[in-house]
């Protein structure tokens, strides 16, 4: 690991500490699981606002999956994009129960294989259920690797391989939740903090914007 990318993941470890935090609220592995597809272009405190009632209506798996389309899009519907998540959500419920007897499955292949599965929520669930070193490639991971330098990519894949080679297997799951915290506090995607920025010396960007 490059000299400068162990300053980097030292600076972050001293400020938001090596505990793993999910931003989610979930009790079981299918609702994190729900949750996660929920999120998408959706913030995390808005999610967890409609996951507190949706998760008292629909109690199990097999609820979900046997849910009237129509009323769940009505359950759904401030998260956004509550057409495509309602559908998903059905079909990708159906699936665990028909497939995986209820269970989430723990493969990057089988995951991608539910529907509203990408590779995002996968290592979402397989970070945060199985402890599987995983790297989740968000708004915020993506944005601030790029100010860092630890990638070129915009392909959220690409950067994910990236990641992977830059960090070390146990910063992949805690660097997601790190960065996080440090995006929406300081490295904002409109008008960053650079004034108050601990990693100010590391960022490509704000070498840029000063010169």
């Amino acid at each position: 690991m490059k000299k400068r990318t162990r300053e980097i993941l030292s600076i972050l470890d001293e400020q938001y500490g090596r505990e793993y935090v999910c931003y989610l609220n979930y009790e079981t592995p299918w609702q994190l699981l729900i949750a996660t597809i929920l999120s998408a272009q959706c913030t995390d405190a808005r999610v967890n606002i409609v996951t507190q009632n949706l998760f008292q209506k629909y109690d199990t798996v097999e609820k979900f999956a046997n849910a009237d389309l129509k009323e769940l899009e009505k359950d759904i519907k401030p998260t956004g994009f509550y057409h495509t998540k309602a559908k998903n959500i059905i079909a990708c419920t159906k699936a665990l129960v028909d497939r995986f007897g209820g269970e989430i499955p723990r493969s990057l292949e089988e995951l991608t294989s539910l529907a509203g599965v990408g590779r995002k929520t996968a290592n979402v669930i397989r970070g945060n259920i199985y402890h599987e070193p995983s790297v989740v490639v968000d708004t915020h991971v993506k944005r601030i690797s790029k100010r860092l330098g630890l990638t070129e990519n915009e392909d959220p894949e690409k950067i994910e391989q990236d990641l992977m080679k830059a960090l070390p297997k146990d910063h992949w799951i805690l660097y997601n939740i790190q960065i996080i915290t440090f995006g929406r506090s300081i490295c904002t995607a409109r008008s960053p903090k650079c004034g108050e920025c601990f990693l100010q010396k590391y960022c490509k960007e704000y070498k840029i914007r000063s010169n």
